[in-house]
């Protein structure tokens, strides 16, 4: 089936996370679109009871659709870490709590891998994005980048588990790596690629 097109205008992006509506927005920059958050329009966080990226960042984006009959652009994404059987996986923003304490996370990442006894630091950033209609039309793409994790946490780039990944190929964590050079090869910027190729491209 061909994939829907994404004509410009205005964009909801289903998100209330700051970092990451500032990296979507940029990511969206040369498209044209008149980009503004969940969060700025008062929208509620649907609860994500998907058992995949893909499927919570659907439930996200059709919520969004849905209450303001805009296109909506919803991302989820995550740390899965080996060691941990893909662990905090789709729990990543979760196992920061309520108050969004990612510097507790990444130290519960460190405890639980202390505590399995592998040396194995491999790690991967998964990023689901999905764009809906009002009229329910979905589609959705993933892209991943693979490294390992370091600590302590190094750098006050990015936002969430930024300051604990290398990706491979490099020797700075995203927490310390210049914005620019992170989008480019982060899992968001893969899976926007794909986006890209599928519903933003005539």
């Amino acid at each position: 089936m061909t994939a829907r097109m994404l004509a410009g205008g205005k964009l909801v992006v289903a998100s209330h996370n700051p970092g990451k509506m500032r990296e979507i927005a940029e990511l969206l920059a040369p498209f044209g679109f008149e980009v503004v958050s969940a969060g700025d329009l008062g929208l509620e966080e649907p609860e994500e009871t998907g058992t995949s990226f893909a499927a919570n960042a659907e439930l996200k984006a059709v919520a969004a659709a849905q209450a303001t009959a805009l296109p909506a652009l919803a991302d989820d994404s995550g740390l899965e870490v080996a060691a941990l059987d893909g662990a905090p996986g789709i729990y990543s923003a979760r196992w920061a709590g309520a108050g969004r304490d990612f510097g507790a996370a990444m130290e519960r990442v460190r405890k639980e891998m202390a505590a399995t006894g592998t040396p194995d630091t491999t790690a991967r950033f998964v990023c689901a994005l999905s764009v809906a209609w009002p009229d329910g039309h979905v589609e959705t793409v993933e892209g991943d980048v693979k490294g390992h994790l370091v600590f302590p946490p190094r750098g006050a780039n990015g936002f969430g588990y930024d300051p604990i990944f290398v990706a491979d190929g490099y020797k700075q964590t995203f927490g310390e790596m210049d914005p620019a050079a992170k989008h480019a090869i982060s899992h968001r910027a893969d899976a926007f690629r794909k986006l890209t190729a599928r519903v933003l491209r005539a």
